[in-house]
């Protein structure tokens, strides 16, 4: 895969899901066919400068007036798997999301309130005539959710430190069974061994994330891309971040009744993920 710009954009994680080509009803699947066999693809830094550029006009567009054409592919175990960047899709999501994330001043001085109504309104009618559309990828700003890392094993970590102009690389990949299954495990224990009060959020985030699964093949690869956060973080903070190993030691934990252990990976967990969410706002 080739960059189309050396400049790079840090601070998003991505959680992925790459479909068989299968999956894909035609016409789709034969433009994917031939989109995969194309000799130079665009990379996630390639996808988030673009939509970071449609914010500069004036006024500002919030949301891609047409669907993007683009997706990552990879090959799982001979097959061929996308997963369809959807930015317009995603761009409807986010404003949905905006109003709880920024104070209103300045939200409105970003995208003026004309801006979001209409892009609202356009959503609601694309709805109409897609209404079991979803998302293949979710991003999040600055951290990586816990949920995220009930999906996935220590043993599936990869991690490329940076050599030369190549930047590191720090990901989970595993079969969407896999995945699924340890949600539903997951699930189990903190419902089993913890308070509505001291899970709810986290009991209601996994939920989430195994509906939003459910949409999938079953065959697909789920990814957990630390993406532009590996540019940003130190070497020595990336080598030593087994958050996966965390959660499962702190699932395991519940479930042998060990309350103690379980803070304790927790804890673990909370204290690296803070030092990260600092960075969002040191100069």
């Amino acid at each position: 895969m080739a960059q189309e710009s050396s400049v790079i954009v840090p601070y998003v994680s991505y959680l992925r899901v790459y479909e068989p080509l299968a999956a894909f009803p035609e016409p789709e699947r034969g433009h994917w066919t031939r989109y995969a066999k194309r000799e130079r693809l665009p990379t996630a830094q390639d996808e988030l400068r673009r939509s970071l550029a449609d914010l500069l006009p004036t006024p500002p567009v919030a949301v891609p007036v047409h669907e993007s054409g683009d997706a990552f592919v990879t090959e799982v175990d001979g097959v061929v798997c996308v997963c369809p960047w959807r930015t317009r899709l995603r761009g409807w999501l986010a404003l949905e999301e905006l109003p709880g994330l920024f104070p209103e001043p300045l939200l409105d001085a970003a995208l003026p309130p004309l801006v979001r109504r209409q892009a609202a309104a356009d959503f609601e009618r694309w709805l109409e005539r897609n209404p079991d559309a979803r998302p293949w990828i979710r991003t999040s700003a600055w951290h990586v959710p816990v949920r995220w890392f009930a999906l996935f094993a220590s043993e599936e970590r990869q991690y490329e430190k940076a050599e030369g102009e190549a930047a590191s690389v720090l990901r989970y990949r595993t079969p969407m069974a896999q995945a699924r299954r340890r949600v539903a495990r997951a699930l189990k224990a903190l419902r089993e061994h913890l308070d509505a009060e001291a899970g709810g959020p986290l009991v209601e985030g996994l939920v989430d994330v195994g509906r939003w699964l459910e949409e999938f093949h079953p065959r697909s690869l789920v990814e957990l891309d630390y993406g532009g956060l590996a540019h940003v973080l130190p070497q020595e903070h990336l080598a030593e971040d087994h958050s996966a190993a965390d959660v499962a030691e702190g699932i395991a934990a519940l479930r042998a009744g060990d309350g103690v252990g379980a803070r304790e990976a927790y804890g673990r967990l909370v204290e690296r993920w803070r030092v990260v969410r600092e960075r969002q706002f040191a100069n």
